[in-house]
């Protein structure tokens, strides 16, 4: 039924309100979300790489039992709202900043990141050096840095995998202090004729270290020469992981530095919390123009100057069981200035709205939810729902309206969220005094989401995980 609803969601089309050809209401299935809220324990292995070329399980934190301090729903909960508040305030004051992107102007600016306050949501693992050395990193659309902690540690936190040691590495190259790689960062240190480089989070947490050339593994491929952070001095709470894997539209992160390698191009799938998440604990990350999948809903990429790491994309509208909400389009526009817009970001899970644009979209759902019984507010949401002893609920479809015709209609599962163990959900958007939208992770989640930097375009599905 999911796979199903999805493609018909998927549809490329101009209506804008009535004459949709997907379903107008769904079935939420309480009793099996509430389930799947209770952590299995699960084996750690050291076999999270593909065999297929350019491509990466790609795991929840939840899933990475050495990451996990408690196995109780409603704890995760409140630390997952507390990470968000937190990426959400570091990405709003580097924008309002003018410059969201990896350029440290001065050594302690902020760098937006999924790691900040510990805040990485997905993780891949990757192969560090030669012979490989398997590390978790975070995976993060929102920035550009690619590094790993490295010895000998001057100062390191405590890592789920024994911290990567460039001595035992036969492919690292520190990066000398003239190369055109040490230009890349602005105001870039010199030590002993080595380009250092330190970048600080908006928590005070930092990593500090030798910029160097070295072999990353991805699934089964070998890249070389890629520009990574050594940190030797790295502090902060990091969640176990060895560091990040930045997929930012920069030129020093990942996909930037791999250039014509991958044709500018990715493709994810956040594995979902619902009904297939027993039969399929991780999702996965895939590189290359051959990942670009046949039949998705393409959508223009808006370059902001201002932020070139950002994926910003068109929206034009935000849609309730079948029907447009009354929001003027500007609400959602990238000004001049850059600011405003719609940006899509793994790293954010509460997507914040514009206030006006909120709180039309709030009052559309509540008006098509008064079969429900109603909770008080929980954390940042004001809409919450007691659906304890359901089995299942007829909820209204939400539905993104993007810019140029596609419509996206979201499974119940992605905006109707439990926030405990005994049936309280909420609706999963939040408002904001800014005018920044965010796509987060919990509305991504179970969609193949597909970026083709080189040609300007973010793809939703067809694919479901």
């Amino acid at each position: 039924m999911f796979t199903v609803l999805l493609l018909l969601a998927l549809l490329l089309t101009t209506s804008t309100s009535h004459n949709l050809s997907y379903p107008h209401f769904q079935q939420l299935n309480v009793r099996q979300t509430l389930s799947q809220t209770k952590l299995t324990p699960t084996q750690h292995t050291d076999t999270q790489q593909s065999p297929t070329k350019w491509k990466l399980k790609l795991l929840h934190r939840d899933k990475v039992p050495t990451f996990n301090t408690s196995h109780d729903h409603p704890t995760r909960f409140n630390a997952r709202m507390s990470r968000d508040a937190r990426r959400v305030a570091g990405l709003l004051r580097r924008l309002a900043a003018g410059n969201s992107t990896y350029l440290p102007e001065a050594f302690g600016s902020d760098v937006v990141s999924g790691m900040d306050q510990g805040s990485g949501e997905y993780f891949v693992r990757i192969g560090v050096g030669s012979p490989p050395r398997n590390q978790y990193v975070v995976m993060d659309s929102g920035s550009d840095i690619i590094w790993v902690q490295c010895q000998p540690c001057t100062q390191c936190y405590h890592q789920s995998d024994p911290v990567f040691n460039p001595a035992d590495s036969s492919s690292y190259a520190g990066v000398p202090c003239a190369s055109a790689v040490c230009t890349h960062v602005d105001n870039a240190a010199c030590h002993d004729g080595r380009c250092r480089y330190e970048v600080s989070y908006g928590d005070g947490s930092f990593t500090k270290g030798t910029l160097a050339l070295e072999t990353l593994t991805i699934g089964k491929t070998l890249i070389r020469n890629v520009a990574i952070g050594c940190g030797h001095r790295n502090q902060g709470m990091f969640v176990g992981a060895a560091g990040l894997l930045g997929l930012g539209g920069g030129p020093l992160s990942f996909v930037g530095q791999l250039g014509g390698q991958t044709g500018g191009a990715f493709t994810y799938c956040l594995v979902s919390r619902g009904a297939q998440a027993q039969a399929q604990s991780s999702g996965s990350l895939q590189f290359g123009r051959e990942a670009m999948p046949v039949g998705a809903a393409w959508v223009p990429l808006i370059h902001n100057p201002r932020a070139p790491t950002f994926y910003y994309i068109g929206l034009s509208g935000l849609g309730v069981g079948g029907l447009r909400v009354p929001i003027s389009e500007d609400v959602f526009k990238l000004t001049d200035f850059g600011d405003g817009g719609v940006v899509m970001d793994t790293g954010t899970a509460v997507p914040p709205l514009p206030a006006a644009a909120y709180d039309a979209f709030r009052d559309a759902f509540v008006a098509q939810t008064t079969n429900l019984p109603r909770a008080s507010g929980v954390s940042i949401f004001d809409t919450c729902y007691d659906l304890f002893g359901f089995v299942s609920v007829r909820v209204p479809t939400v539905s993104f309206y993007f810019s140029g015709g596609p419509i996206l209609t979201l499974p119940a599962r992605n905006f109707l969220i439990p926030v405990d163990d005994v049936g309280t959900f909420c609706f999963a958007f939040a408002p904001s005094g800014s005018q920044l939208s965010i796509i987060g992770n919990i509305q991504q989640e179970g969609i193949q989401i597909s970026v083709d930097g080189a040609n300007g375009f973010v793809g939703f599905g067809p694919d479901v995980c």
